[in-house]
């Protein structure tokens, strides 16, 4: 359990907010998502933890319904894979 990790392709405008300038990246680095490239944002479970307690009011909110696992970022949703 401790290794999940999510990943979720959002561009590279939004990767670079995500890993720099959303609420959830002024936390300590283990609560922190990462930008690893070409668009791609990674989180790891603390981090999962942490951007989910953001509210819908929040860009970066997360929702979990019948449509999966998804990341809002304004009226756009990314869909959160998770990496084995």
């Amino acid at each position: 359990m401790r290794d999940e990790r999510w990943r979720v392709e959002v561009g590279p405008e939004h990767a670079t907010w995500l890993s720099t300038e959303c609420r959830t990246a002024l936390l300590a680095r283990e609560y922190r998502p990462v930008d690893v490239g070409g668009g791609v944002v990674e989180f790891n479970r603390l981090a999962m933890g942490a951007i989910r307690e953001l509210g819908e009011e929040e860009d970066g909110y997360v929702t979990d319904d019948g449509e999966g696992l998804r990341l809002w970022i304004g009226d756009e949703a990314f869909e959160l894979e998770r990496v084995e």
